[in-house]
């Protein structure tokens, strides 16, 4: 058993073959048709678990936590000290230069995008270009301030550069904002931000990157001294980073953020206040309204702390392994169907996030039969990027206004969409085994036969098979 008092002591000794015994909740047992079985967890992209480590600095703030800012007690000076030092830490991690530019803390990347569209001071006429491979939060928020122009998807499912450059130049002058996602939830297809940015700014626009995908599993440079690559703002969040405490992140130019209101007013964003006007703080202070999540600014600067100790070579390389481990094992089982790159040979090009479906099984019941069989947490659906999905699966306009109508009338029984596979750091082989096995199983009908649909969520579950969370957990 690894200790946490020696990784901790010297973090150069820490190593990804550690991390499967520093994960806080490691040795979960959970309740199966068939006894209890302990959790493997595959379902990272949407938020992962935190690391001991992680959560040791957590408790050990926790003698010192004060609210920040304007405190005089020393408390409150520690707290403050350290929330603004993580900054730092975060501008390092994404190679920001805080002379022109600002780290931002909100609750996630949703929230970031939000805050980032209202305060881009853009007209409705002014186009924002995104793709067809986007989370909603990175298409959601622009169709409240702009013109919405999507690029469209090669046949593989990756965007076409040549149906962008063809954008630009039919919205030519009117494009003020490229959205793009830094790396795919659904398929893991991870863009080239240098070309986009270039493209970008050549038109006179500047680039969102939405890294909550990207940014725990690759290195990002925001480049803020080349005037052609760099990234003008990017947005991501702790959750997916093992630190699960509330933070999200924006890094953006200062001077936009400089201009204007704060998209949130209230406490903390004011110098003066009187009864006709308001004088706003200096930066971030002034975009960070009310008492900020100081708890999960701590953890967040601990995983980064972890991210450099372990290095990107190791994290790159470890889930390559596994994802090429995974497609190969897939790929000799007939009935699945594997969405975006099936090649194991370009698993380092990609992220561990692979999507599929067993044929003539619905993607959720395969998602029910892996939890309530095997112990293994995936997710299915949509993954909040239902044009997307529905893209790779080929979903008829026709068809796709009967489920529309459908999902409004509280049926879901036939949503569309596959069961997504992710990977983290701390996945094992042995796991992968797991899950191919259980697929493996369902493949061949190999489960209980006594899975109820509930229509309107969509979901299946065992007749008669009832989960007391009270035995497990009370708040």
């Amino acid at each position: 058993m690894c200790s946490v008092t020696s990784v901790l002591a010297d973090r150069e000794k820490l190593a990804i073959n550690d991390l499967p015994d520093l994960l806080v909740g490691s040795d979960t047992v959970v309740p199966t048709l068939h006894g209890s079985r302990r959790y493997i967890n595959f379902d990272n992209a949407a938020s992962t678990p935190t690391f001991k480590p992680v959560l040791e600095a957590v408790n050990d703030f926790m003698r010192w936590y004060s609210n920040v800012h304007r405190g005089t007690g020393f408390k409150s000076q520690l707290s403050s000290w350290a929330y603004e030092r993580s900054r730092e830490l975060v501008a390092e991690f994404v190679g920001a230069d805080l002379n022109k530019q600002v780290v931002i803390y909100t609750k996630n990347s949703t929230e970031a995008i939000n805050k980032l569209s209202h305060r881009l001071a853009l007209k409705r006429s002014d186009v924002v270009l995104t793709t067809l491979m986007e989370h909603h939060s990175n298409e959601l928020p622009w169709r409240r301030v702009g013109r919405v122009v999507h690029i469209g998807l090669q046949p593989d499912g990756t965007i076409s550069k040549q149906d962008f450059l063809d954008k630009l130049k039919t919205h030519a002058g009117k494009v003020k904002i490229v959205a793009i996602t830094g790396a795919s939830n659904v398929t893991g297809y991870i863009n080239d931000l240098d070309f986009f940015a270039c493209e970008a700014h050549k038109a006179g626009a500047k680039i969102v990157v939405d890294g909550a995908q990207l940014v725990p599993h690759r290195p990002v440079d925001m480049k803020p001294h080349d005037p052609e690559c760099r990234i003008d703002y990017l947005v991501f969040s702790a959750h997916k980073m093992y630190a699960p405490f509330g933070v999200g992140v924006i890094v953006g130019d200062r001077e936009t953020f400089l201009a204007g209101e704060p998209a949130d007013v209230g406490g903390g964003v004011v110098d003066i206040v009187n009864l006709e006007e308001a004088y706003w703080a200096d930066l971030p202070e002034k975009e960070e309204a009310g008492t900020p999540d100081i708890i999960g600014v701590v953890a967040l600067a601990r995983a980064i702390r972890l991210f450099q100790a372990l290095g990107w070579e190791a994290i790159i390389r470890h889930e390559a392994d596994l994802t090429a481990y995974a497609l190969a094992e897939l790929k000799k089982i007939p009935q699945v169907i594997l969405y975006g790159d099936t090649n194991p040979e370009t698993a380092a090009e990609r992220l561990g996030v692979i999507s599929l479906n067993v044929e003539g099984v619905p993607h959720a019941l395969v998602a029910a039969v892996l939890s309530y069989e095997g112990a293994i947490g995936v997710r299915a659906g949509c993954f909040c990027a239902h044009t997307y999905v529905k893209n790779l699966l080929h979903v008829k306009p026709e068809d796709e206004k009967k489920l529309e109508q459908a999902i409004l009338a509280r049926d879901r029984s036939r949503i569309p969409g596959t069961i997504r596979m992710s990977m983290g750091l701390y996945n094992t082989k042995e796991e992968v085994d797991s899950f191919v096995a259980m697929i493996r199983k369902i493949a061949a009908g190999e489960y209980a036969k006594n899975y109820v649909l509930d229509k309107e969520s969509g979901d299946y579950s065992p007749e008669g098979f009832t989960l007391d969370f009270d035995a497990y957990y009370r708040i």
